[in-house]
């Protein structure tokens, strides 16, 4: 007899140990390891072979069968669709840029492009486990929605078998945070031109109603001609005029009070996060010492004075203390209040004038870089053979 959808449905039901039942509750320790998850795909693809080498006596269903795609893969689109062969880019591994907390950033040569990019590794059972796919996927949902000159471009984002990848432009200048410890003192002229592009891009992405809760040096890249690119949206999510938002994520030193003690929160706190980013580069150390927990960091914060050290400017003095307000609504969010602000006078916030000249600081700090990297031995597995197993086209 030829396999009808009644016959594909016992055969799933034979193997409960390998078909993937509703994620949640699902991805435990066990179940995240390469061996497992491979024992998925191949379930996936045996189905698949027994549908093609079965008698076609009702062809509709047993197409419509033959197309469903396995839960490992759809829970993951369509923000990570699966390429088909003619698609693989040839990647070689340079370098490993940074430890992410899920998985390492990657600094990669696209062979087809000739152009090297940042790539950032995320083990999908890594993801499940910690519940983060929903940030995972608005995460390359804003990416694609916003475009500023400084934001990090968004390249391509797919998925293997065992990871999802997400790759963006990579600037070879480092981040704002090795810039700041390699100098011994950023002039107040350059710490302006800092401050003018993040209030540019953070105005842009606040209209757009996207808050990016992880505003930090770290984050904060630098490109050829010394300029800023705000990056990492991983913490990012869209919050509608008038919602709040109530998870404490970031990271600690930069933290509005509001997040600290768990909301309700909007898009004031990184406004609150530039003030301690500047803070720091102006005086050399941050306003508040980092704790071990955001209980203690909450406390810190509600009896920090933020005195500014007298070597800051008049200008820039009164912008951090009214960045740095422990009232939301009483810090400055609207471009016009920074237009007309004593610290920004004469200063342009047009992103193409901004970026008109290069930044001397960072061009002299730079250290010469090899372009070419011994290989990195750390992540060897992109899944090319991955899509062998899935009909095409796929979703994407």
């Amino acid at each position: 007899m030829g396999a009808t959808s009644s016959d594909t449905k016992s055969y799933i039901s034979l193997t409960p140990n390998l078909w993937i039942p509703p994620w949640k509750g699902f991805w435990n320790g066990e179940i995240q390891t390469s061996s497992r998850l491979s024992q998925l795909w191949d379930t996936g693809r045996t189905i698949k072979n027994k549908l093609k080498t079965s008698h076609q006596t009702n062809p509709p269903e047993e197409k419509a069968a033959e197309r469903t795609i396995p839960q490992c893969i759809s829970l993951f689109l369509p923000e990570f669709p699966v390429w088909s062969p003619a698609a693989q880019p040839q990647i070689k591994i340079l370098g490993c840029v940074a430890k992410g907390s899920l998985g390492p950033v990657l600094k990669v040569f696209n062979c087809t492009e000739q152009k090297i990019f940042a790539l950032k590794v995320l083990p999908k059972g890594e993801v499940l486990r910690r519940d983060t796919l929903r940030q995972c996927k608005e995460e390359v949902s804003i990416q694609r929605q916003v475009k500023h000159p400084f934001i990090q471009c968004l390249g391509e984002s797919w998925q293997g078998q065992r990871h999802l990848f997400i790759m963006c432009n990579y600037c070879s200048y480092g981040d704002l945070y090795s810039l700041w410890t390699s100098a011994k003192y950023i002039q107040e002229d350059t710490i302006r031109l800092f401050a003018a592009e993040l209030v540019s891009v953070l105005v842009y992405l606040h209209n757009l109603g996207i808050i990016h809760r992880d505003v930090k040096m770290e984050n904060i890249l630098l490109d050829e001609r010394g300029h800023l690119k705000l990056s990492d949206f991983g913490l990012s999510r869209h919050l509608c005029f008038g919602e709040r938002a109530y998870t404490i994520c970031g990271t600690l030193q930069y933290m509005a009070p509001e997040v600290l003690s768990g909301g309700p929160y909007s898009h004031s706190a990184d406004w609150f996060s530039l003030g301690v980013l500047l803070y720091a580069i102006a005086a050399g150390e941050f306003p508040v010492a980092s704790a071990t927990d955001h209980m203690s960091m909450l406390e810190r914060v509600r009896v920090a004075a933020y005195d500014v050290p007298e070597t800051v400017s008049r200008g820039l003095s009164h912008l951090l203390k009214e960045l740095l307000c422990k009232v939301p609504r009483q810090r400055p969010r609207y471009l016009h209040q920074f237009k007309s602000h004593i610290f920004f006078r004469g200063m342009s916030f047009d992103p193409a004038l901004l970026q008109k000249y290069p930044v001397d600081l960072v061009l002299k700090m730079r250290k010469s870089e090899v372009t070419v990297q011994p290989d990195f031995g750390g992540f060897e597995d992109f899944d090319w053979d991955l899509t062998q197993t899935l009909p095409f086209p796929c979703p994407a």
